[in-house]
């Protein structure tokens, strides 16, 4: 049996980063993770690859739609879809092999298979060459979250697919029907259709992206069906099946739906099978999501719970501060995560991010707010970019001003984000935000104009 002060299951990124932070405070650390790859899903299969085709599809959109208007005329444009897999594979191996480093250098050791704790300090690696015996006082549970499943759709790997499959298709599909208007069905969407695909895009709900912003929401929608994608909202899936090479995707109260592939990307549902946490009386929440204290401790002495197993966003910066703050407890008492400003991001073409409250959420709260917004299309630099579409709204109390939420759409708006949350997180008010001196041209100024606004005095508009 081998000894650590802490073992960690996933090494994803709430568990690498808290292995590494272990380490900063004297922890042997152990960390158990059953991929070859560490970074878990987001390095692997996720944030990293997608947002590496993000980029590669949207230059190639750029040089066949966009760029006689900077007079540039090019012709004879190829796509070489293997080179641009090999390239979103380097970057992930670039990645990966990373945190294999930072593991090497903050002395971290590493387990390959899965976890299960078998009982207090207790952790059995199942690996191929057979099963390891692992003790600690403390076990932290950071095994991520998997796509979450929909009643008549079968995962085939192949016509039928998740983001997973969607990050390798060896080409591009004529037709691709993505079931899901959230983060990860427009992005991979975007990146299909840039490239050439039919795109179609099942929503059940009435709308795009839901938790954000409607107004936000609604300007993304008219960006997106400009750019060729097709929506059906209010939409229930309740079937695909696979024939001929072809996807039939049967939608209630409208004519099935025809494919190449289809993109299941209706969520995402806790990993927490095979920990042996029923046998040890850990207690999960009606969504199987590990329940924790404010110490990220469960109901079980020892054992603790981060990122996406337990409530919150399914976000990797998220997970991170969760990795941080639990270890830091663990290490002093002392840890800290502000959810209120988790900010969210959806990297298409534009950008749309968020934090803090969108305005549904105050009117369904009784908070009384005022609002302030300013369009892309009247910033110089934006103009500049050739890249006008979209908005900034910063959202503000009535009594004391202090900034509630702010919701872009627009280029960069990713980017543009972390003043907002830098400044919510210190409870600053729009006023603040508006005299604080921006540089010209940039975009940033869109954020401090929409701030000028609250009070009705943007300049530029």
């Amino acid at each position: 049996m081998t000894e650590h002060d802490l073992i960690i299951i996933g090494a994803g990124p709430g568990g690498y980063v808290a292995a590494i932070r272990a380490a900063q405070l004297g922890f042997d650390a152990g960390v158990v993770e059953k991929e070859e790859a560490l970074g878990g899903t987001c390095g692997r299969i996720g944030c990293i690859p997608s947002k590496a085709l993000l980029e590669s599809s949207a230059r190639y959109a750029e040089v066949q739609h966009d760029l006689k208007a900077h007079g540039i005329d090019v012709s004879g444009v190829k796509l070489d879809l293997k080179k641009m897999m090999a390239r979103k594979d380097q970057v992930v191996k670039s990645n990966t092999d990373g945190v294999a480093y930072l593991f090497k250098k903050n002395k971290i050791t590493r387990y390959r298979g899965t976890g299960e704790i078998t009982g207090s300090g207790r952790v059995v690696v199942h690996g191929d060459d057979g099963d390891e015996e692992l003790a600690a006082e403390r076990i932290i549970i950071a095994t991520g979250s998997r796509v979450a499943p929909l009643a008549g759709v079968e995962l085939d790997g192949e016509r039928i697919g998740s983001s997973t499959e969607a990050l390798s298709y060896p080409e591009v599909p004529r037709r691709l029907i993505v079931i899901g208007a959230g983060y990860i069905g427009l992005e991979l969407g975007s990146v299909w259709a840039r490239l050439g695909a039919e795109v179609t895009v099942l929503e059940y709900l009435d709308r795009i992206l839901p938790g954000m912003d409607a107004e936000i929401a609604r300007e993304a929608l008219k960006v997106f069906k400009k750019q060729g994608l097709t929506f059906h909202l209010a939409s229930k899936v309740t079937g695909a099946n696979v024939a001929g090479g072809e996807v039939t995707v049967e939608v209630e109260g409208m004519e099935p739906l025809v494919g190449d592939r289809v993109l299941l990307a209706t969520g995402r549902q806790p990993n927490t099978e095979g920990l042996g946490l029923e046998r040890l009386g850990v207690a999960l929440d009606e969504r199987g999501r590990v329940k924790v204290d404010t110490h990220f401790q469960t109901n079980v002495a020892g054992i603790y719970a981060i990122g996406d197993v337990i409530p919150g966003p399914m976000l990797a910066h998220k997970a991170e501060e969760d990795g941080v703050a639990c270890v830091e407890m663990i290490a002093t008492g002392v840890g800290h995560v502000d959810y209120s400003v988790v900010p969210g991001i959806v990297y298409t073409e534009p950008e749309i991010a968020a934090v803090g409250k969108t305005e549904e959420q105050l009117k369904e709260a009784g908070i009384d707010y005022h609002k302030g917004v300013f369009p892309y299309q009247a910033n110089g630099r934006a103009r500049a970019l050739g890249h006008t579409e979209g908005k900034v709204k910063v959202l503000a109390d009535v009594k004391t001003d202090r900034v509630l939420g702010v919701h872009i759409v627009g280029v960069h708006a990713g980017d543009l984000i972390a003043e907002a949350v830098a400044a919510m997180a210190f409870a600053a008010s729009a006023e603040d935000i508006a005299r604080t001196i921006h540089a010209h041209p940039t975009l940033a100024e869109a954020l401090k104009e929409a701030a000028l606004a609250v009070e009705g005095r943007a300049i530029h508009i």
